[in-house]
């Protein structure tokens, strides 16, 4: 690679200088009355090291970031945490290949859940990226990931909602916060890959009608002393996990059973 000499930083620095105006006049004239004047009047008048800390250039920014750098960047200040978190619901509106974006308000119709579309986009999906400051996990959010092996649910999510990992097939792993007080109905139902689930650490005090239902490879249900109550059927045709001596309709059974093998 070739260094550059003198000569050239001294070009290069008289093409820089605004006293420079060699030209401008002709320049000026095929600007003037353009898009591009008129989106100039309508700029901010700021500049160079100010203009970094506008929100003006932190829209721009986010505009050319990939989607995993945009996730880590949900945790430098409250400036960027609003810009960043905007651009990821515009991201899960233009519906990002192998991902699901779960944020505020984002319950799913039953209508789009099992409309033809989107259950052929949830088989796409390998991965769940969570914003922050949300405390649910949408009804029918995963609803139908089948190729979605592991899920990390991060700390301040309370509740998770009905069908949001229903029928999620390939699903091995879960982690739970200790934030979590409630499981909701079918949430987990037809995770037939799911083995161990681990609650000792949370504060769930509910798990909702069929929470667990048709978990066929479920042996090991580790639940906390917080565990108050326990719906219908909540592990229905989960024989690895309850013998068939327990009635599965008998809440108090089931969890001194769980609780007696843990």
């Amino acid at each position: 690679m070739s260094k550059r000499t003198s000569e050239d930083l001294s070009n290069v620095i008289a093409t820089l200088d605004p006293n420079n105006l060699e030209g401008r006049d002709d320049e000026e004239e095929a600007f003037e009355g353009s898009e591009l004047d008129s989106a100039a009047d309508e700029s901010p008048a700021v500049g160079g090291d100010d203009f970094m800390h506008t929100d003006d250039f932190r829209r721009l920014f986010v505009g050319f970031v990939m989607i995993d750098t945009l996730v880590a960047m949900r945790w430098l200040d409250r400036k960027w945490h609003k810009v960043v978190e905007k651009k990821l619901i515009e991201l899960e509106e233009d519906k990002p290949f192998g991902e699901v974006i779960v944020h505020r308000g984002n319950d799913i119709s039953p209508d789009e859940a099992h409309s033809d579309a989107r259950i052929e986009r949830m088989k796409q999906v390998t991965k769940v990226v969570f914003l922050l400051n949300i405390t649910k996990v949408g009804d029918r959010a995963c609803l139908y990931a089948s190729n979605l092996v592991f899920v990390d649910i991060p700390e301040g999510i309370t509740s998770i909602g009905y069908c949001s990992f229903n029928s999620c097939s390939s699903l091995k792993e879960i982690k739970l916060p200790k934030s979590l007080t409630s499981i909701g109905e079918r949430s987990f139902g037809n995770c037939s890959s799911l083995e161990e689930v681990d609650l000792l650490h949370t504060n769930v005090q509910k798990l909702g009608d069929s929470a667990f239902a048709h978990c066929t490879s479920l042996k090991e249900m580790k639940i906390p002393d917080s565990l108050q109550e326990l719906v219908y059927m909540v592990f229905l045709n989960c024989s690895k996990l309850v013998p068939s001596h327990i009635n599965v309709n008998n809440d108090n059974a089931v969890v001194v059973y769980l609780r007696s093998i843990q």
